[in-house]
């Protein structure tokens, strides 16, 4: 059995448009997650046409995503921060605080895109952010990051379900840690900027947690849980996500670069983090 799921910001998901797919496609059991927002059906096969429906259903800002049935319920969240669990970059934050910000804006989108190696990439921003004061990571912290739509959601409403959360960044821990504090992560993982005297030296931590670091963690708490690769749901937004993206039993491209949401079979392009609630079957009235 497979699960066809529907989904656009609230309000504008049509009925009509569920009701056309659901008859077109044999479904049952049609469920609404959401009035006006996510509604699911199963199917008995996996549609031919699904990728040329979900083309159809973009133009209508609608995400579609179908998978099978059994298991989409998962035991371990692993997410990006980023532009993903976050609505900044935070190195972009910091570097336009410190006068640099297009250049290192411009590099970001290029790593992002999997034109650049990451490590490289992060190596030069880095660079550019030398002799930053480090009381400039508070500010940036409390004035410009802000959640992601859905992140309190996806994050408390799988833990209450029994899920384990862990936030995997190739971004910084003196960000990853309150990020985590605030959405209440079991553990997270980041690089570390290496501060002397109070400033940035322009330096980061070795090794750099970058695409293979991600996907070493997936393994890592995935054994310690003694859960399979299955059971978790990945979501990420850059290149240096797709090896988690790809491993995982559920892998999200939220919002995603091109390049890499064109190798997930799950994206999500419209809708916020409250998406990764609806294909596990969440409804609305469930979130905690």
């Amino acid at each position: 059995m497979f699960t066809a799921t529907l989904m656009a910001p609230p309000g504008r998901l049509e009925t009509s448009a569920v009701v056309a797919l659901y008859g077109a496609w044999g479904g049952s059991q049609l469920d609404w997650l959401s009035a006006g927002e996510a509604a699911e059906f199963a199917l008995q096969v996996l549609p031919e046409n699904q990728w040329q429906v979900w083309a159809d259903l973009q133009k209508l800002q609608i995400d579609l995503v179908v998978q099978v049935s059994e298991g989409r319920r998962k035991k371990l969240l692993l997410a990006d921060m980023d532009s993903t669990m976050i609505e900044q970059e935070c190195i972009d934050e910091l570097a336009d605080v410190a006068g640099v910000g297009d250049r290192v804006k411009a590099i970001t989108a290029r790593a992002m895109n999997g034109e650049l190696d990451f490590n490289g990439a992060l190596i030069e921003r880095v660079g550019l952010l030398k002799d930053l004061d480090v009381g400039v990571i508070d500010t940036v912290l409390a004035d410009r990051i802000t959640l992601m739509p859905g992140a309190a959601a996806l994050v408390s409403t799988m833990k209450a379900n029994g899920a384990y959360a862990a936030l995997v960044s190739g971004g910084f821990t003196a960000f990853t840690v309150a990020v985590s504090a605030q959405l209440r992560f079991d553990e997270n993982r980041a690089n570390t900027l290496i501060v002397k005297g109070g400033k940035l030296t322009g330096a980061v931590g070795e090794p750099i947690l970058g695409r293979a670091a991600k996907v070493q963690a997936l393994e890592e708490i995935t054994n310690k849980l003694g859960i399979s690769t299955q059971d978790v749901m990945a979501v990420g937004d850059g290149a240096n996500d797709l090896g988690m993206l790809k491993i995982a039993g559920t892998g999200a491209a939220l919002h995603a670069k091109p390049a890499v949401a064109a190798e997930c079979s799950v994206r999500i392009n419209f809708c916020d983090l409250s998406a990764l609630l609806f294909i596990q079957g969440y409804p609305r009235a469930t979130f905690v």
